[in-house]
């Protein structure tokens, strides 16, 4: 091939890659609008979830159906698969649930400290060194989380709904601890699906232990219409564009331009919810932001992995 033909492939694979990432973090980022959408009309959170991650399954399968791919996994991996369905299952009921006692931009965006959390989990327990970049970090997080604590109406924002996201934050990193850590080879559309699968068993199972959490019918369109989006734009797409994104400009770019997510939720819920913004809630937004940049990009560009790379290329 030519030269100039493969620097235009190189340059479009890279371009592909940006253009999937964003898109992938800005559909994640329009949980709220399907989830927010169904309680407005009385949908209990168990049922959003339950239909989310039903739905899922049912578009996953049949990818792999298209695909003519197999649906067996072998029974270690299929454990984990389930450790990571409850995982899953309990930060999204968590989160979802905390839109109920604060504004979805701001428990997002509170979110978004999860990076933290796995960085912090990582040096206490798999003794992995704290650098400068990962301290300035945690106290930028925490500074960030201290102005967002204050809601956009002036009034402090709910304990139970900070507990919730923060519950939330805990579950994701462990999530993403457990996949970084474990030998899976199965694909990442199979995990998916068999993750979505526990996590329906566990949302079902949970909704028994309350009277007011059992799963509702949905029997309007508009109500199918939403939980659809949900389980198609922010599971099914974004799930497949980020992988897109990884194999093409790797994973750490695709990780920072995952901060649009958060900022997508507080943009639909001051457009289309009517939450309050602030210059208060801005700040602490750029606070958290800053933090998890810092905390992704300098695992990448840490000084000793430049030197290493400077002596390999001599």
């Amino acid at each position: 091939m030519h030269p100039v033909l493969i620097v235009r492939f190189f340059m479009n694979t890279k371009l592909k890659g940006f253009i999937c990432g964003i898109v992938s973090a800005v559909t994640y980022g329009m949980n709220p609008l399907g989830a927010l959408s169904l309680y407005e009309v009385g949908i209990n959170t168990h049922s959003v979830l339950f239909y989310r991650y039903g739905l899922a399954v049912v578009i996953l399968a049949g990818f792999l159906l298209v695909q003519k791919k197999s649906f067996t996994v072998p029974k270690k991996e299929l454990s984990i698969a389930a450790c990571l369905g409850v995982l899953f299952a309990i930060s999204s009921l968590s989160l979802f649930t905390s839109f109920h006692y604060m504004d979805a931009g701001v428990a997002s965006t509170i979110l978004f400290v999860y990076p933290v959390m796995v960085a912090v989990i990582m040096a206490v327990f798999f003794k992995e060194k704290v650098t400068i970049i990962t301290a300035v970090s945690i106290l930028l997080a925490l500074s960030g989380i201290g102005m967002l604590y204050q809601g956009g109406d002036g009034t402090s924002l709910s304990t139970i709904g900070v507990l919730l996201v923060m519950v939330s934050s805990l579950t994701y990193a462990l999530y993403i601890i457990i996949v970084n850590k474990s030998s899976l080879k199965i694909s990442a559309i199979k995990l998916t699906l068999y993750v979505m699968l526990f996590g329906v068993a566990t949302i079902i199972l949970h909704s028994f232990m309350n009277a007011n959490t059992h799963i509702q019918l949905l029997t309007t369109p508009a109500m199918w219409g939403w939980a659809t989006m949900l389980a198609l734009v922010p599971t099914v797409i974004s799930l497949i564009l980020m992988v897109i994104a990884v194999k093409a400009i790797g994973s750490t770019p695709t990780a920072i331009m995952g901060a649009l997510k958060p900022l997508t939720a507080v943009v639909i819920g001051v457009t289309v919810f009517g939450e309050i913004f602030t210059l208060r809630l801005g700040t602490g937004i750029v606070l958290i932001l800053t933090a998890v940049l810092l905390i992704i990009t300098g695992k990448s560009f840490h000084p000793k992995k430049i030197l290493v790379r400077k002596v390999y290329q001599k």
